[in-house]
């Protein structure tokens, strides 16, 4: 009897190791280059302060973007600007009364499924810019800078084209014809 017990429990530790190894697991999205701010807190002039650090430093990127070929093009600029786009945030920070500061670090993190203009992100790994103001405990303010997703805008130059999409309207627009 003694035997069979340990039998069936080799047997079921087998089966869940082998469930964990099939389970499926988060992917790694490589097409992508995520930007996040997190605020300081979730109080009402922490949150207000985040989108003026949002728009000063999309401002910031824009020319910068405009140059990048591909997401590591975008990565490379990236990295080599953490120490502008940290003082780019410092500059919003003190102009704005707060005596906290910004911290900015490229990073592989875990991101739930997110929709923005039309265009899902599935949820997975990403590589993302992330800044945080003050303790960073605040909720988010999120964006793709990879294809640049938050640099659409009608006086920026960029539009986001999904290569389907246009094939399926070029076949839809010969139907018609």
């Amino acid at each position: 009897m003694k035997k069979i017990c340990i039998s069936f429990l080799i047997v079921a530790i087998i089966i869940l190791s082998g469930i964990g190894l099939f389970a499926p697991k988060p992917q790694a999205h490589t097409e992508y280059l995520r930007i996040h701010i997190r605020a300081n807190s979730n109080e009402f002039i922490d949150q207000n302060v985040k989108y003026k650090v949002k728009s000063a430093v999309v401002e910031f990127l824009t020319p910068y973007i405009a140059n990048c070929k591909d997401k590591k093009s975008a990565e490379d600029m990236l990295s080599s600007n953490l120490t502008a786009i940290k003082q780019v945030c410092n500059d919003v920070l003190k102009q704005n009364g707060f005596n906290y500061t910004a911290n900015a670090k490229i990073k592989n993190e875990e991101f739930p499924t997110r929709v923005y203009e039309g265009v899902q992100l599935e949820s997975g790994f990403y590589d993302a810019l992330i800044i945080e103001l003050g303790c960073g405990e605040g909720d988010n303010w999120w964006c793709v800078v990879y294809p640049p997703l938050c640099f659409v805008g009608k006086d920026s130059g960029y539009v986001y084209r999904s290569k389907i999409l246009d094939v399926i309207n070029d076949f839809l627009n010969k139907e018609k014809l």
